[in-house]
C-alpha cells in the first residue's frame, strides 16, 4: 500500500511540475525553447544542414520537435532536452527535388510522421511537376530515415493535422480532408471553395500555422464575397472563421464582420471553445456563437501567428521579427516580451505551445 501510495504522489508532484513551453525557430537555422512563466529562452539549438527553418510539429509529451527545413526539402528531429538531432529525412532525391509547403504533422503518441510533399522531376531541359502526395515516416528510424508509406494526396495543402487516432489525417487545402492515414483513402471531404452556399461566393485562405494543440480545435481566418449585395457595399467582402474539432471531425464556418483588417492566423480558447483570437497588425477577439468580433486592439507590431496558454490565460504571437509578445487573453493587454536570443528573424516559424 505505501508502494503505491509513493508511485502516485510521485506521478502527481511531476503533473504539478508540468509547465507551458513556446517552440519556435528562426534564421539562420535555429530551434528555441522558452519558458513561458520565466519569459525566458532556456534552450537555442542549431539545426544541422542549411536553413531555412518553417514548420515544427511536437508529439503530446514534447519530447522532440520536428522541423521542416533546409529549404523546405528536410526534416529535423531535435531532441528538446539535448539539442540532438535524433531524426532525419532528406525528401529530395537525384533527379527529383521534393519540398513541402509546411504541411506537417506528428502523431500524438510521436510514432508516426506525416508530410504532405510536392515533388518536381528534374532533367536538362526542363522541370516535370508531379502529383503530390503525403509521405509516411517512422520516427523510430532516426537519421537517414525513409518513407514507409506514400499515397496521393490533393494539391494545396497548407496544413495537416492528428484526428482522435494516430491514423486519422485532417488536411486543409481547397476544401478540408479527413484521410486514412493507414490506407490514403480520403473518408471525408468538407467543402471550402466548393461549397454551395446562398449568397457568399468563395473563400480565399492563406494558413499554413499550425495552433490547435490546446484547443484540439483547428482554426483559420478566411474573407469571401456577397454576391447578394451592391459590390461597393461595406458589406460585400467578408471575414469569416472556420473551425474544425479534431476529435469529432465537424466543421463551422461563421461570417463575423465585414472585411476591413487583414488576419492572418487564429487559435481558439481551450477552456471557451466558443472563443477564438486573430492577429496580423491588431488582436481580434471573437465570440464564435454571436458570430461577431467583439474586442479589437492594435498591435505594437505585425505577427503572423498566436498561440494560447494551456488554461487560456496568456496569447503569444510571434513569427515576422525577433520578438515573441505576451498577452493577458482577458483584456488583451500586453504583458510581456521576450526577444529571440540574437534577434534572429521568425519569418513564417510555427508558434507551438506543450505542458512538459
Amino acid at each position: 500500500m505505501k508502494y503505491w501510495l509513493g508511485i502516485l504522489l510521485a506521478c502527481c508532484a511531476l503533473s504539478a511540475a508540468a509547465k507551458d513551453f513556446l517552440v519556435v525557430v528562426s534564421r539562420p537555422n535555429l530551434l528555441h525553447v522558452i519558458d513561458l512563466a520565466a519569459r525566458t529562452t532556456v534552450h537555442s539549438f542549431v539545426i544541422p544542414g542549411d536553413g531555412l527553418p518553417s514548420a515544427v510539429t511536437l508529439p503530446k509529451d514534447g519530447k522532440v520537435a520536428y522541423v521542416l527545413t533546409n529549404r523546405n526539402e528536410s526534416i529535423s528531429g531535435i531532441d528538446l532536452d539535448s539539442g540532438k538531432e535524433v531524426f532525419r529525412a532528406d525528401m529530395s532525391l537525384p533527379g527529383e527535388r521534393v519540398k513541402s509547403m509546411m504541411a506537417m504533422v506528428v502523431s500524438d503518441d510521436g510514432k508516426l510522421l506525416y508530410v504532405h510533399q510536392l515533388p518536381t522531376r528534374m532533367t536538362k531541359n526542363e522541370y516535370e511537376v508531379m502529383p503530390t502526395r503525403i509521405a509516411v515516416y517512422n520516427t523510430a528510424d532516426g537519421v537517414g530515415a525513409k518513407p514507409v508509406r506514400v499515397f496521393p494526396a490533393p494539391r494545396r495543402i497548407g496544413l495537416l493535422a492528428v484526428g482522435a487516432s494516430s491514423d486519422r489525417l485532417i488536411a486543409l487545402g481547397w476544401d478540408m480532408y479527413v484521410i486514412d492515414g493507414a490506407s490514403g483513402r480520403i473518408d471525408k471531404t468538407f467543402p471550402l471553395r466548393n461549397w454551395k452556399r446562398d449568397g457568399m461566393g468563395e473563400p480565399d485562405i492563406l494558413d499554413f500555422w499550425p495552433q490547435y494543440e490546446q484547443a484540439r480545435m483547428l482554426s483559420t481566418p478566411y474573407y469571401a464575397p456577397r454576391t447578394n449585395v451592391d459590390p461597393t457595399s461595406p458589406e460585400a467582402l467578408q471575414l469569416g472563421m472556420l473551425t474544425f474539432d479534431l476529435d469529432s471531425e465537424t466543421m463551422q464556418v461563421v461570417e463575423v464582420a465585414n472585411a476591413d483588417t487583414a488576419i492572418f492566423s487564429s487559435v481558439v480558447n481551450p477552456v471557451n471553445k466558443n472563443e477564438a483570437f486573430a492577429v496580423m497588425n491588431q488582436i481580434s477577439r471573437i465570440d464564435l456563437a454571436a458570430k461577431k468580433v467583439v474586442q479589437q486592439v492594435k498591435a505594437d507590431r505585425t505577427h503572423y501567428a498566436i498561440n494560447i496558454s494551456s488554461d487560456g490565460k496568456e496569447l503569444y504571437l510571434g513569427g515576422a521579427t525577433d520578438i515573441v509578445s505576451v498577452y493577458d487573453a482577458a483584456t488583451l493587454q500586453k504583458t510581456a516580451e521576450i526577444t529571440i536570443p540574437g534577434h534572429r528573424d521568425q519569418s513564417t516559424s510555427s508558434l507551438r505551445v506543450v505542458r512538459r
